[in-house]
């Protein structure tokens, strides 16, 4: 969906709508900290080698090196865990990107498989910070107004999500670095699919 298409209302809800806040995070990290994750979200970004570095000499406990060493391998590895979760959404709703599909034309499920990486992305703050809370209510009120506006298929994006904690915790599993950590990540997935299934009463 190209912004000419948009309307104003939808211009307006895309500048509120937020998945991440780091607004409780204070009482586990210093404001530079909190700074480096909140300077990846408004960049759209995934943490870089330096950011994690950073958050590793702050935190340098067992369990938090495990979750980095898992962050680092989910972002290197997005493209596939996105293809795969895109593949999961065309499986189960075989004619979505076709005439008259929720996903059609392909401007809109090309902005599907945008949000499904950054779905990732908003997941990997959580699980880099060992904080579940990393979700904005406010902010996921306006990406649900957005959807709504937008006509977007919630169900094909509650399947999609399911499908990147699938493919996920697939690529952890079979990691030795990290494949024992993969039971303890599961709550960092099932709070983004919580919230959206919560889209959809």
């Amino acid at each position: 969906m190209t912004k000419p298409q948009l309307s104003e209302k939808a211009l307006e809800l895309i500048k509120k709508a937020r998945i991440v806040s780091f607004s409780t995070w204070h009482t586990t990290y210093p404001p530079e900290t909190i700074q480096r994750f909140q300077a990846a979200d408004d960049a759209g970004r995934y943490l870089t080698d330096e950011d994690l570095e950073q958050i590793q000499a702050i935190a340098p406990d067992a369990n938090q090196l495990a979750s980095l060493e898992v962050v680092r391998m989910l972002r290197d590895r997005v493209r596939e865990i996105v293809d795969e979760a895109r593949g999961q959404v065309l499986e189960t709703f075989p004619h979505i990107t076709q005439p008259g599909g929720g996903l059609y034309p392909a401007t809109r499920a090309d902005a599907c498989w945008r949000d499904f990486w950054h779905f990732l992305r908003c997941m990997t703050y959580g699980i880099a910070g060992q904080r579940t809370d990393y979700t904005s209510a406010e902010g996921l009120h306006y990406m649900q107004l957005l959807y709504q506006e937008l006509q977007v298929p919630l169900d094909a994006m509650v399947v999609g999500l399911e499908g990147i904690k699938t493919a996920s915790l697939k690529r952890i599993e079979l990691d030795p670095k990290v494949a024992e950590q993969s039971a303890a990540l599961v709550p960092y997935f099932d709070r983004l699919i919580e919230r959206m299934k919560q889209f959809q009463s």
